[in-house]
């Protein structure tokens, strides 16, 4: 018999002895859009899902939740001058019919966007992920190819873990590096000019 590989690796990636992720175990493959967005309703942990299969996230550390909101606060005092909006995870992004991510922050410049929804948001015009340490090419490799495909302007990986942001900007169904910004910097938007940030700063909140 074939080895979903897809389950092995969802598996591997979840927390020993986690009872939400274990009752989630024999649906794998199975889970409709319906029931992840019931079930995501009814939890506090962060969930993604993708072709019936629901990835439980770890819970972010202090450090994530730090820099997190130092990235709020900045991104918002700049974008709440151009009538746009900036909110944070939990807060569920479609890619597509049965693909949600749940990024850490997600800018739209016109808080008015259609693609604002209550329930989830059907893109955005950057978005922001932490790497997290147990997966981090969640966030470095998979997710810019799922906000490539909603079609997500300016994507920024704030990583602890190399002490960079890198700022990565679509062309065309691709994203490419606009700058990969280290300690000493200042991380730049090219899409909401005139924005940045000091690496520093971002990396040692408190």
């Amino acid at each position: 018999m074939a080895v979903d590989t897809r389950q092995v690796n969802l598996r591997l990636s979840w927390e020993e002895g986690d009872e939400l992720v274990l009752s989630l175990d024999s649906l794998q493959g199975h889970w409709t859009e319906e029931q992840y967005l019931l079930l995501s309703n009814q939890t506090n942990r962060f969930l993604e899902y993708t072709d019936g299969y629901i990835e439980v996230l770890p819970m972010p550390t202090d450090k994530h939740q730090v820099i997190s909101r130092l990235l709020f606060f900045a991104f918002f005092a700049f974008i709440q001058r151009l009538g746009g909006t900036v909110l944070y995870a939990p807060l569920r992004l479609q890619v597509r019919v049965g693909k949600y991510r749940e990024p850490d922050l997600l800018i739209l410049r016109d808080e008015n966007d259609p693609r604002r929804r209550d329930a989830f948001w059907l893109g955005a015009d950057l978005v922001v992920e932490i790497v997290s340490p147990d997966k981090p090419e969640r966030d470095t490799e998979e997710k810019p190819l799922d906000y490539a495909e909603v079609g997500i302007s300016e994507y920024w990986i704030v990583n602890p873990l190399t002490a960079t942001i890198t700022v990565l900007v679509l062309e065309g169904a691709v994203y490419t590096e606009y700058g990969v910004f280290k300690r000493g910097e200042h991380a730049m938007s090219k899409l909401l000019n005139g924005f940045s940030v000091s690496v520093n700063e971002v990396l040692d909140a408190k």
